[in-house]
């Protein structure tokens, strides 16, 4: 049976040749090159595993067809590979960030996060799930005889941290100001690592991770339609007039007038998909030739990310989240998922905080008693760790007296 050849590499690819290496050296393969390796290690770790039972608007027994960190992290993947190939850069290194971006995420999705981000926020230096990340690939892993964590290269770490930007000087400040926001101050895992391993926190990230970051979103739409769709959240009707979407369901029930629901969706979520990568090739094509980079580190340095959608696309998306954020994830259903999913981190959060000796004997390590702000970082790894499943066992196992400890 005959492979494809991938395509050989745009001169401002990333080449796993040229690669910063690790913070701890290694000795190659010659087998597998160092992204490949990176990609490899972030698929067969614990992190990556549990991301089955994490879910990102459902609680994971409210239905088996929902998205899960797991399937959509698959998804941001094959997207990620697929753009990567077209614009001939580093296809390993794309899906391995793909495949990391969520590692970090807690159980409950985001209610879980905003969760956890304000027992952590009043005096112990908060959270932040894109740190939480950084956090379990450099330390909380624990696999290899040398070192914590996964040791990944430079350009995976860089990344997985700087995905959606620069996070420290003038073209980080220029984009939070864009935005309407202030700067946020580096979350402490980031402020940490960089001390040891400095990923110019200044610059953009290569050009794999700008996929990556984008592919993210191109799922998100994609299955939020797809699960709101299933879950009975809102009609097709309601999307009639929403950017991005509403052309697309109007034409297939034009062309289509009896074509059933599960079809109905799917080819609404394909053609979705399809029209948001092609508009992302056509931009970045765009900018490529405009901005013309010859290296990596001009991507890096460049004066605007030159992986992008265009601003008509921009708008779409902002007017389609804009529908998503009251019909969807404010819905009176899953305001009740999101209620339980933030008492039951708070109430583990608290108890383990004041009793620190509930916890299992390996997060028992490292803690410094009652309400030490090391005991509190330990209780978060410990909490943002669990699957949604595992959380909600430990809840009634812990708070429920006709339960078993």
């Amino acid at each position: 049976m005959m492979t494809q050849t991938p395509p050989p590499l745009a001169s401002y690819a990333s080449d796993p040749r040229q690669t910063r290496g690790r913070l701890y050296a290694e000795d190659g393969t010659a087998e597998r090159d160092a992204y490949q390796r990176d990609r490899d290690r972030i698929i067969h770790c614990g992190a990556f595993r549990r991301l089955q039972y994490k879910t990102q608007v459902f609680v994971y027994h409210e239905g088996e067809n929902y998205r899960t960190r797991l399937t959509h992290s698959l998804e941001v993947a094959q997207i990620a590979r697929s753009v990567a190939r077209s614009l001939f850069l580093n296809e390993d290194l794309a899906e391995a960030l793909a495949l990391a971006h969520d590692l970090g995420h807690t159980p409950f999705g985001h209610a879980g996060e905003d969760a956890l981000k304000a027992c952590m926020d009043a005096e112990y230096q908060g959270f932040d799930h894109n740190a939480q990340s950084l956090r379990i690939l450099t330390k909380l892993e624990r696999r290899y005889v040398g070192f914590d964590g996964l040791n990944l290269t430079w350009e995976t770490l860089e990344g997985v941290v700087k995905h959606n930007g620069p996070l420290t000087g003038p073209l980080a400040q220029a984009m939070a100001a864009e935005r309407g926001k202030d700067l946020k101050p580096l979350p402490l895992a980031i402020t940490e690592y960089a001390t040891l391993h400095d990923l110019e926190l200044d610059t953009f990230a290569g050009p794999e991770a700008q996929v990556a970051a984008l592919a993210d979103d191109i799922a998100y739409n994609a299955h939020d339609i797809d699960d709101g769709l299933r879950a009975g959240l809102f009609e097709e009707a309601a999307l009639y007039d929403v950017p991005l979407v509403g052309p697309i369901l109007k034409d297939l029930r034009q062309k289509h007038p009896d074509l059933e629901r599960t079809r109905l969706v799917y080819e609404t979520v394909r053609r979705l998909i399809t029209a948001m990568v092609y508009d992302l090739l056509a931009e970045t094509r765009r900018r490529l030739e405009e901005d013309r980079p010859q290296t990596v580190e001009d991507v890096r340095r460049n004066h605007r990310p030159i992986v992008s959608f265009s601003a008509e696309m921009v708008e779409n998306d902002r007017a389609f989240k804009g529908f998503l954020f009251p019909n969807m994830y404010r819905h009176y259903r899953v305001n009740r998922m999101t209620s339980k999913a933030r008492r039951v981190v708070r109430d583990l959060f608290t108890l383990f905080l004041q009793e620190p000796r509930l916890l299992p004997p390996d997060w028992q390590r490292g803690c410094e008693g009652v309400n030490h702000p090391r005991t509190a970082r330990r209780v978060a790894d410990y909490i943002a760790g669990m699957t949604d499943r595992f959380a909600l066992d430990e809840h009634r196992r812990l708070f429920d007296p006709s339960v078993k400890p």
